[in-house]
């Protein structure tokens, strides 16, 4: 068996990614849905706006990366057009995250050349686990679309959005990516948005000891079967320093409404840093989620402190159990 390297993937200066919600409608239900509608909108962006706001996060003189998705993005007709146009202004690389059910023909409105990944959403290793959590059928839908991509020529990916619900069965999923020819191996953590922020934590979420326990070994194992793995890190060790991405990346979460948030885990609440106004990036004034990133605490990631506090546990005397990473810190596995 050929060896793993495994790293932090650190974050860097001037690093720029753009994740753009071109619509947050979609067709499925998942238990565990971050959409807001609330807070997010609920309405598509319009071919003219998408091709305004792929220009207005441009920067060709530097690396940036899209992130397309929704809800679900392959239920905008305009999709396929954003892509292209993405490409025309430079974009280092185009990434589409789907729950695969690739409406409007995707596939045939897309060529390999057109993506740099097909990002796939699956709960589970079989229809068993994954339906309850994403809805009736979608199993079968998701694994048929995944293959007929990887023998199309796309470089897939696949989410694994790891909760109580299914992690004992994570373990079986290296074995089925390497079978299907899937890339890249994307572990996320449930997080505290959406909707398992309305009173379902003890219902989704994982202790340290849980995660720890299995999401590094089956990393590993499918890094053995030549998948990339990468996982948020999540818990720190003693002699890690905590680092945040909104101190020195440049994230932006873009939503149909022109909400723009720089940390994720802020997307429930109104205090977005930035706005599109008038086709410009205007920065928000007041209590917005920039002026929280300065803030050194024990518990380290101060968004998760805040507005996630039952993912931490504390001594009797105050002092933090676990140091929690930034979220968009991420461990990768893969065979050197």
């Amino acid at each position: 068996m050929r060896q793993v390297a495994a790293r932090t993937v650190d974050f860097r200066v001037g690093e720029r990614n753009v994740f753009l919600h071109v619509l947050t409608a979609c067709n499925l239900a998942c238990r565990h849905c971050y959409i807001n509608p609330g807070q997010h909108g609920s309405s598509a962006i319009s071919r003219e706006t998408m091709a305004e706001w792929l220009a207005l996060f441009a920067a060709p003189d530097r690396e940036t990366n899209l992130i397309l998705l929704g809800g679900e993005p392959t239920l905008h007709p305009d999709l396929a057009f954003g892509i292209r146009t993405a490409r025309e202004f430079g974009y280092a690389s185009v990434t589409v995250d789907t729950n695969g059910f690739l409406f409007h023909d995707f596939l045939e409105r897309v060529s390999p050349a057109d993506l740099d990944y097909l990002s796939f959403s699956l709960d589970g290793p079989s229809a068993v686990v994954n339906d309850p959590i994403r809805g009736a059928g979608v199993f079968a839908t998701c694994t048929a679309n995944l293959c007929k991509a990887v023998a199309r020529g796309f470089n897939v990916s696949l989410i694994y959005t790891v909760s109580r619900h299914n992690i004992d069965f994570l373990p079986q999923m290296p074995a089925l990516l390497a079978e299907w020819g899937v890339q890249r191996f994307f572990i996320q953590v449930i997080g505290l948005r959406g909707k398992t922020a309305q009173g379902q934590a003890g219902d989704w979420q994982l202790s340290p000891e849980e995660w720890l326990a299995v999401v590094p070994a089956v990393a590993r194992r499918a890094a053995e079967l030549g998948v990339v793995a990468v996982f948020p890190k999540v818990f720190l060790a003693s002699d890690e320093d905590f680092s945040c991405a909104g101190r020195v990346a440049e994230n932006y979460f873009v939503f149909p409404n022109g909400r723009v948030y720089v940390c994720p885990l802020c997307e429930d609440y109104p205090i977005n840093a930035f706005r599109i106004e008038a086709g410009q990036l205007v920065r928000n004034s007041g209590l917005t989620e920039e002026r929280f990133f300065s803030l050194d605490i024990p518990e380290g990631c101060v968004m998760s402190r805040l507005l996630q506090p039952a993912n931490l546990g504390h001594s009797p005397d105050g002092r933090p159990l676990h140091r929690i990473s930034c979220c968009l810190l991420k461990q990768e596995m893969k065979r050197s």
